[in-house]
């Protein structure tokens, strides 16, 4: 068996087993949160899971103030104490400072209540599931139109992920060779009659953009999503998003 075959059978195998283990084990797929009172303010802790992939979010609201976010695909290791949720992370906004690319959270369902024994203990109530036409992982592709220009892509280190899930939206661009965060924003989203509508609830860049709602022209076209409309400056934009398989 040649060298590829065997990659390839390793990386079905690796995802079959995180699939599976979402699905059929401890962690259904969703949204969790939490909202502690911290000195005054909300601070949120939120966690995403969709299938192979976790995304943990952590910012302040009244007032607004991002903290961190972190991600990457997930894997299962059984021990006689504990199951740990292993994620082998592809973004963390504290790289720079803590230089962690790995994290091993023991992790257990109670009822649907999902705790965490990470760098605190969490108990996170799982949010509202809800479907709509956009949900899923995309990645940034090109800029519009499309004429068959070249596209970044997966084999491309330097990604922008877009990922929306019940209602939330969140972008996140990083490099997964140099681990530099270059930013993410997140809130709430909604995608109707090809109209795509955020409202802001988290911004790494500018804590005063929370609040902002923006508005969007959006087209499926087989795994591309096109993003029309005009960027937070007024000016026209237009992007096309690959949905990431």
């Amino acid at each position: 068996m040649n060298n590829f075959n065997i990659k390839s059978h390793f990386i079905i195998a690796f995802f079959f087993f995180a699939v599976s283990f979402v699905a059929n084990s401890q962690i259904p797929t969703g949204i969790y949160a939490d909202t502690l009172e911290i000195n005054g303010s909300k601070r949120v802790h939120q966690v995403k899971i969709n299938e192979d992939y976790f995304i943990y979010n952590e910012y302040e609201i009244e007032p607004a103030n991002f903290i961190r976010t972190l991600g990457g695909f997930i894997q299962i290791e059984e021990t006689s104490a504990h199951s740990l949720l292993v994620v082998l992370l592809e973004f963390n906004s504290n790289y720079s400072e803590d230089k962690i690319q790995k994290l091993s959270i023991p992790i257990e369902m109670d009822g649907k209540i999902l705790k965490m024994n990470w760098f605190k203990k969490f108990a996170l109530k799982p949010q509202f599931p809800s479907t709509q036409d956009l949900d899923g992982a995309w990645l940034f592709a090109t800029r519009g139109p499309d004429t068959g220009q070249d596209r970044r892509g997966e084999e491309s280190s330097r990604k922008t992920l877009k990922f929306l899930m019940d209602n939330t939206f969140q972008w996140i661009a990083y490099d997964t060779e140099s681990f530099k965060f270059s930013g993410t924003g997140g809130g709430s989203y909604s995608s109707l009659n090809e109209i795509y509508k955020e409202q802001i609830e988290f911004f790494s860049k500018d804590n005063s953009r929370v609040g902002a709602e923006l508005e969007f022209n959006y087209k499926i076209k087989g795994n591309d999503w096109h993003h029309t409309g005009k960027n937070s400056k007024g000016e026209p934009m237009y992007e096309i998003w690959s949905k990431r398989l």
